[in-house]
């Protein structure tokens, strides 16, 4: 007989993080006039009015840690639509239909494991403070992916991911169907590829959708590969896009959604589902392998934040860029492991458990006692402080916006510099190693091709900066 047919939309919605590391605040970003910041402009055209239309209930999606953190300050009630959707389907299937996100938005082949395994457990451990329930799967920023960052999901309990077709290593792969990869340890994730045409059209093609009917019956349904005689299995299509499309990128497409999954599917025997459902009632059957170091946004796998390729040009500064942070992230490294080596044997473990300070739900005291099995005095206290601050901060240095675009004076990579910096400056608080003078002469390589700012600039302008805001709290406190 034949089987069920059904899709699902995913949307990934994200913004980095676009505060000053030293006040907590976002400056005034002029482009996004009449709003004081981008966050602002478009969670007034998307992220609330997705809301206020049940989309977060009808869909599969993911929203970046970074931007729940804005949300829950700028607008809770909103923050608190998202929750109760998603939270909905989980109580009525066991399962939900929201996806964690890995942290800080890296670029997760590009990273050492103990960095893919913090951002994996913050990304879990943040989900679960906002929706109240595990995460059964897990969206890879810029679907990035290699087979030690699948392991390190599987191995943190999410069960699936998912990944552009051409991601797969076989050609003309069945994107009606998960599969199963096999991981080198013995464990095992299930993916979904996404449709591509479908998924390009509604994203890059407006006209496409401006009827829901139409994109329904002219567009998706003809995707579904025919039943064959006899027998034929479930088959889910995919469709994945940003979530800003909807609202924000293509005005009007917030609609456009709400009726795509509601009102266009009346009559039909096409189901709307999300991953985690669809495997409950149809696990894989069939096992694949994967291309390593791939992505969906450069088809030149992950060269668009490492170095030259022709998805942005003039970008020659992108691997000065990543080879000076690389070499920060390692002496940084190397000043926490001197202080928290000789008390575990996995010194990683403290700063993976860090997440719930960050989320305010353990102070730095009872995270050093429940993971040391005792608490360091005064002083040395306010050092771990320093040190695990100087690890989040070199964590979000590496947000992957900071690459993707064809500058690097845009304020995306030019925040990169500021939190590696916040870095420096909190590790020498902390130890006293003045990091500052190797991180200046690497980043000297890194320029603006059109108005010929150098990273080092930057670097040293925002270490200024964090030295007189020291002096200004000593002050204040003395």
């Amino acid at each position: 007989m034949a089987g069920r047919q059904a899709f699902c939309v995913h949307g990934h919605f994200y913004q980095p993080p676009r505060e000053d590391p030293l006040t907590g605040e976002i400056p005034l970003e002029p482009g996004a006039a009449p709003y004081h910041n981008w966050n602002e402009k478009i969670h007034d055209q998307c992220y609330r009015p997705n809301a206020e239309l049940e989309n977060y209930s009808r869909i599969s999606f993911n929203v970046g840690p970074t931007l729940l953190e804005w949300m829950e300050n700028y607008d809770p009630n909103t923050l608190l639509k998202i929750v109760e959707q998603e939270r909905k389907n989980f109580e009525q299937y066991g399962v939900g239909n929201g996806m964690a996100q890995a942290y800080n938005h890296t670029i997760l082949p590009l990273s050492p494991k103990h960095d893919k395994i913090t951002q994996v457990l913050w990304g879990i451990v943040d989900f679960e403070y906002r929706f109240g329930h595990k995460p059964e799967g897990m969206w890879l920023p810029e679907t990035a992916v290699d087979l030690e960052t699948l392991e390190v999901l599987a191995e943190s309990g999410i069960r699936f991911t998912i990944l552009a077709p051409w991601q797969a290593e076989q050609n003309n792969v069945d994107v009606s169907q998960p599969y199963w990869v096999e991981l080198p340890q013995g464990g095992r994730i299930a993916v979904f590829f996404y449709q591509q045409d479908l998924s390009t059209r509604i994203s890059f093609d407006p006209t496409s959708t401006v009827n829901a009917d139409n994109f329904l019956r002219k567009l998706l349904l003809p995707k579904f590969p025919p039943f064959r005689d006899g027998s034929s299995p479930d088959q889910l299509l995919m469709i994945a896009s940003d979530g800003e499309l909807y609202g924000h990128h293509q005005p009007f497409r917030d609609k456009f959604l709400a009726y795509l999954m509601d009102g266009a599917l009346k009559g039909q025997t096409l189901q709307a589902t999300y991953p985690s459902l669809w495997l409950q009632q149809s696990p894989p059957t069939r096992t694949i392998r994967i291309r390593e170091n791939t992505s969906w946004s450069c088809h030149h796998g992950v060269l668009r934040w490492s170095g030259v390729c022709g998805c942005a040009p003039h970008s020659e500064w992108k691997s000065p860029l990543r080879q000076a942070l690389n070499l920060l992230a390692e002496k940084i490294d190397d000043e926490y492991l001197k202080v928290v080596g000789p008390w575990l044997d996995d010194p990683w473990r403290l700063r993976h458990a860090y997440i719930d300070v960050m989320r305010k739900h353990t102070r730095i005291e009872e995270l050093a006692f429940a993971i040391l099995g005792w608490t360091p005095d005064e002083t040395t206290l306010s050092h771990l402080e320093c040190l695990l601050a100087a690890q989040f901060e070199r964590q979000r240095m590496f947000t992957s916006c900071g690459w993707f675009f064809d500058d690097f004076d845009r304020i995306e990579p030019r925040n990169n510099i500021a939190y590696a910096a916040q870095a420096v400056w909190l590790t020498y608080l902390a130890t006293g190693a003045d990091l500052a003078g190797l991180a200046i002469e690497a980043l000297k390589k890194v320029k603006s091709w059109r108005s010929g700012l150098s990273a080092d600039v930057v670097f040293t302008h925002h270490l200024k900066r964090a030295s007189e805001y020291q002096k200004l709290l000593q002050r204040s406190q003395g």
